[in-house]
Formats: C-alpha cells, sequence, structure tokens
C-alpha cells in the first residue's frame, strides 16, 4: 500500500515535469503570427495620441507663478535690494527727508512691485494659453479636469498678483508715510 501510493506521486511529479518542459519548448519556438524582429521595421509604428504631459505642466507652471507672484521671489528681493543701495548711495546728504525716504525706500517698493506684477502677467498668460490650447488642439479630444483646474487657479493667481502689484506700485497699497 505504501509502494502504491510513492508510485502515484512519482507518476503525478514525471507529468507535471513534461507539461513544464513542453511549455517552455513552445514558447521557444518562433511563431506565425508574430513578425521577427526584421519584420518589425517595416511596420509603421502605431500613431500614439497626446497624453496633455505638455498642457499639465503648462497648468502647474502658471499656478507655481502666480504664487510667486504674490509670495515674492529672489530675484525681486535682489533686485529691490539693489534699488535700495542705488538709492543710498545717489542721495545726497542734503537732501529732504521725504526725498531720501523715496530713494531709499520707495524705488525698492516700487522694483518689487514691478517684479511681483511681471511674474503674475507670465502666471495669466501662460493659464490662459492653457486653457484656450484645446480650441486649436484635435477635435473631439477634451482637456483632463485636472488639467483646467490648475490652470484656472494660475489664471486666478496672476488675475489677483497683478491687482497687488499694481496697487503697490502705485503706493495704494502700504504707500511710504508721509515724512511731515
Amino acid at each position: 500500500m505504501a509502494t502504491n501510493a510513492v508510485d502515484e506521486t512519482e507518476a503525478t511529479k514525471a507529468t507535471t515535469d513534461e507539461k513544464a518542459v513542453d511549455t517552455t519548448e513552445s514558447d521557444e519556438a518562433p511563431r506565425a503570427d508574430v513578425p521577427a524582429a526584421a519584420d518589425e521595421a517595416d511596420v509603421p509604428a502605431k500613431e500614439e495620441s497626446p497624453t496633455g504631459v505638455g498642457q499639465g505642466a503648462a497648468a502647474v507652471v502658471s499656478a507655481a507663478l502666480g504664487v510667486v507672484s504674490l509670495t515674492g521671489s529672489w530675484i525681486g528681493t535682489v533686485a529691490s535690494a539693489r534699488q535700495n543701495l542705488v538709492g543710498q548711495l545717489e542721495t545726497a546728504q542734503n537732501a529732504g527727508v521725504a526725498q531720501q525716504i523715496q530713494a531709499v525706500y520707495g524705488d525698492a517698493w516700487q522694483t518689487t512691485a514691478l517684479w511681483g506684477g511681471l511674474f503674475a502677467l507670465i502666471a495669466l498668460v501662460v493659464g490662459v494659453v492653457t486653457l484656450a490650447r484645446p480650441a486649436f488642439g484635435t477635435p473631439g479630444r477634451i482637456q483632463a479636469p485636472w488639467i483646467k483646474s490648475v490652470a484656472w487657479a494660475g489664471v486666478a493667481l496672476g488675475v489677483i498678483g497683478l491687482f497687488l502689484a499694481v496697487l503697490k506700485y502705485t503706493g495704494i497699497l502700504l504707500g511710504l508715510p508721509s515724512a511731515s
């Protein structure tokens, strides 16, 4: 009885090994319906549909530039510090207090506002172009909803940043103190 169990196990194991050998042999054999490597060059490549990666990247760039326009940038800070130094160097010792404040602080504040406005304007343009791009692309292909959302965020941040830059430049928002 123990011998029959051992014989059945060995027979089952041998059958399984034969099936494994058969599948590997059939995988190595060339198939008629699959083209060979030399024939792959003759087959025209599939035309891939646009994935929207560029539009998504543009939307993210628009939103990031909008945030930079609101928070300030390294370029704006350096330009402001430079303008502050120029104001200190060009202001005469006998100049009035109002003139010194304008030359040292006012011009630097306006320079910061200009750079913020530039970043806001770029964010606004990139966002609008991203939103308008599907109108000039493949007909019937819709833009991913997240791309629209992020592009609209970039447009909104750009408008807010541009508005605040104008207010800062004109002195309506946080204008210089009077020197009287």
